[in-house]
Formats: structure tokens, C-alpha cells, sequence
């Protein structure tokens, strides 16, 4: 469905930008980001997979429409399971964020008479001081996250209606091409320069959350532990990796962060070899997003970076995690107009 024709745009494909900048914009302003990423999440896995256990190659269109309904309500049950699990992990007490955060302040606190004034007035407290001191720090939206909780049904109930919309729409795979008029076919063209972005920049930055969970992991739990030093919450901190590696960048300096000041537990010696270890494989992720994601949208590190600066101030935390998905579909609707 990709637009191919870089002639001047008729007024249906204008009119389809319209529609399509309106429609993103509603995504963030109406908090719906979350089901807007699982419907797309779900929509690529069935397309992908689809292909791979040759349901396309089914001649029969009810056989190929129930077995593609089949992997989409499985793929929906399995993406559940995963988010209920992961919730469940750090939630759960050994383990918790909250238990990481009050390990921190502990830390913290023990070090303040051994550092200068200037930077004991600068930590936070305790613990709730700690929690809306990192906020500030990443996103100056503590707020959004203090309403989490209270919000938490909702996005579940967001999230799980996004799922079912891209199965949904998945099922299309199983139709046969239909004639669209104009507007309609312009606006396709739009839904599939999205998807693609989503497609490109979420699945590459999931192997890069997964290289970086794996280098954290290899540190965390074997190198360290050779040399005699055990850190504590080492799983919290390799899932907490992974998590936040999932957003370009920014991702690596929370982790970076949690790790450095867990590792002042044991000396500054073992922090300070941390932070080289954690900048070198941040210098990695540098390298990786250039190959990774700026080779599949031809985008630098740096404009990201200022996507992601413009996304959050209009958005807050939503617009971080938009951003590098809208800047690859915008990029590809100018590219596309030879323009960029």
C-alpha cells in the first residue's frame, strides 16, 4: 500500500494527512497511546507470523480468516500473560521498585558524611524525596506517575481494546484486495507508512533492549560476582535494563543511574567501575541506534534526541515514548516527497 507516485499530492492524499496528523495528535491529548502502541504491537506480530506458519498459503478464506483469528487470540493471551507477569514482578516484595528505591536512599543517606556540603544538599532525603527527585530529573512529570495507580485500571482497559482493534484489523490478511476510492486508499497509504514506522523502530529497539539487558546482565551477575562483590536487587536492576532501554537513549540513563548508585553500596570504587562499564556500552547503544534504527529510518542519534525533547514538552512521558515512531513516519511521508 505503499504510495509510490512523488507527482504533486491531489487533495485526497492532502486530506489524508490531515486526517492522519489529527488523528496522532488525538492519540497523546486523549491518552491513548497505550492501546494505539498494542493495537499496532498485535496487528505486526500476526502479520508477521502469519507468513512464517504459511496461514497466507490457505485457499480457503474461512479456514484462513479462523486460524488467523486463532494466532491473534493467542498472540493477545500471551502479550497479557507477559504484561501481568512483568507487573507482578515488581510489585512483588523482594524484589519491587519500591524496595530499589528505599535501597537508594539508604545508600544515599550512608554517604553523606563523606561527601562535600554542596552535594549533600542536593540529594534527596528518603524515599519520596528519591522518587520525585528521579522524576524531575527524566521527565519533570512526577505528577503523571503519582496518578498512576489511580489510572492503572483504565489503561488495562485501554490497553486490552487496543489489542482486540488490531486483531481486528489483522483479519483483513485473511480478505481478498478490495478497490478503495480515493480517500480511502490515500488514507491506507497513511496506516501503512505508520505501521511500518512502528514496525522498524519498536522491533530494533527491542533488540537493543535486549543486547543492553544482556551486557547488564553479564556484569551484574558474573563479572562482578567473580571478583567477590554481590550486588543486591540484581534482577530488579537487568529488568529495569530492559525496560528502560525500550526508549532510545534516555532509557540508558535510568539504568546507568540505578546501577551506579546501588554499586556506591559496596565502594565508589565499584561505582566508579560500574558507570565505565555502563558508558561504554551506552557508547555502544549510540552505535547500535545509528546501525539499528537510524539505518532503517536514516535518522542520527541527535535528531531522535530532539524529537523526544519536543515530543515531551508538548506531552510529557507519552510524547517520549511516541516520538521516535512519529518522527520515522513523518520522515518517511517527506522522504517519500523527496523533500528530505
Amino acid at each position: 500500500m505503499k504510495d509510490k507516485d512523488r507527482s504533486g499530492p491531489g487533495r485526497h492524499e492532502i486530506t489524508a494527512w490531515i486526517l492522519a496528523g489529527a488523528a496522532l495528535f488525538l492519540v497523546l491529548h486523549l491518552h491513548l497511546l497505550p492501546a494505539f502502541l498494542t493495537g499496532l504491537l498485535v496487528y505486526e506480530l500476526v502479520h508477521i507470523l502469519a507468513p512464517l506458519l504459511r496461514i497466507t498459503r490457505l485457499s480457503k478464506k474461512r479456514a484462513k480468516l479462523a486460524v488467523i483469528a486463532l494466532l491473534a487470540s493467542l498472540i493477545i493471551v500471551a502479550l497479557t500473560i507477559l504484561i501481568w507477569g512483568a507487573v507482578l514482578f515488581f510489585r512483588s516484595e523482594p524484589e519491587s521498585i519500591a524496595t530499589l528505591l528505599k535501597k537508594m536512599a539508604e545508600i544515599i543517606d550512608g554517604l553523606r558524611g563523606k561527601l562535600p556540603g554542596w552535594i549533600v544538599d542536593n540529594l534527596p532525603a528518603g524515599v519520596d524525596d528519591l522518587r520525585d527527585w528521579t522524576v524531575n530529573w527524566l521527565h519533570e512529570h512526577a505528577g503523571e506517575l503519582r496518578t498512576a495507580g489511580k489510572e492503572a485500571g483504565r489503561v488495562a482497559a485501554h490497553i486490552l481494546i487496543g489489542m482486540v482493534i488490531g486483531a481486528l484489523i489483522s483479519l483483513r490478511e485473511a480478505l481478498p484486495e478490495q478497490k478503495l476510492q480515493p480517500l480511502a486508499e490515500a488514507l491506507a497509504g497513511r496506516i501503512w507508512r505508520m505501521s511500518n514506522a512502528f514496525r522498524l523502530v519498536v522491533f530494533a529497539q527491542v533488540r537493543i533492549a535486549a543486547l543492553n539487558t544482556m551486557f547488564a546482565a553479564l556484569y551484574l551477575g558474573v563479572i562482578l560476582p567473580l571478583f567477590g562483590i554481590n550486588l543486591p536487587l540484581v534482577k530488579t536492576m537487568i529488568a529495569i535494563t530492559f525496560v528502560s532501554s525500550l526508549l532510545p537513549v534516555v532509557g540508558n540513563l535510568v539504568s546507568n543511574s540505578i546501577i551506579t548508585v546501588v554499586s556506591l553500596s559496596q565502594s565508589p570504587a565499584v561505582a566508579l567501575w560500574s558507570l565505565v562499564f555502563l558508558i561504554t556500552i551506552h557508547k555502544l547503544e549510540y552505535f547500535l541506534n545509528a546501525r539499528i534504527i537510524g539505518s532503517q529510518i536514516r535518522a542520527h542519534a541527535w535528531e531522535l534526541l530532539v524529537a523526544m525533547l519536543v515530543m515531551e514538552a508538548a506531552f510529557g512521558l507519552a510524547g517520549v515514548i511516541a516520538a521516535p515512531i512519529y518522527y520515522a513516519y513523518v520522515k518517511s511521508e517527506l522522504s517519500d516527497r523527496g523533500l528530505v
